[in-house]
């Protein structure tokens, strides 16, 4: 059915999808669908047309490559930028993200820490406390106040 169009121009080879237009032989022929590329010998890829006439299947791959490792590299980026975050997270510096300044909620280890500190303080206010009144009681005892 496209090699009726050989010959003729690439717009009326390629309103059938299922033809490939060689622009240097001029030729339509049946897209080879169990291949993914054109064969070399059915037509070059820079002259081999299929779905739209103003873009070959060299500049295809070429532009697919490009898209494909931006994608790659977008990714690799956000993977990055997730793992900072995990470790910005556990060591909680100020309580912010280093980067995007957002309020941290402390883990559970940081808040055992946070309540550990909080019992040496009073215990040593306490021992504080005891020692002046000790203190005290033996300036009183020997007239010193």
């Amino acid at each position: 059915e496209c090699h009726q169009y050989t010959n003729k121009s690439c717009e009326e080879c390629l309103k059938n999808v299922t033809c490939l237009w060689c622009a240097s032989s001029k030729r339509c022929t049946e897209y080879p669908v169990r291949r993914i590329l054109p064969p070399a010998d059915l037509c070059e890829l820079r002259s081999a047309r299929w779905g739209v006439c103003w873009v070959n299947f060299e500049a295809l791959i070429i532009a697919m490559s490009v898209v494909g490792g931006t994608l790659l590299i977008m990714l690799g980026v956000c993977c990055c930028c997730c793992c900072c975050k995990k470790k910005s997270k556990k060591q909680v510096s100020g309580g912010k993200y280093p980067d995007c300044g957002e309020q941290l909620r402390p883990d559970k280890d940081d808040e055992r820490a946070a309540r550990e500190r909080e019992k040496r303080r009073v215990r040593q206010e306490e021992r504080r406390a005891e020692m002046k009144s000790r203190h005290d009681e033996i300036r009183r005892k020997y007239g010193t106040v």
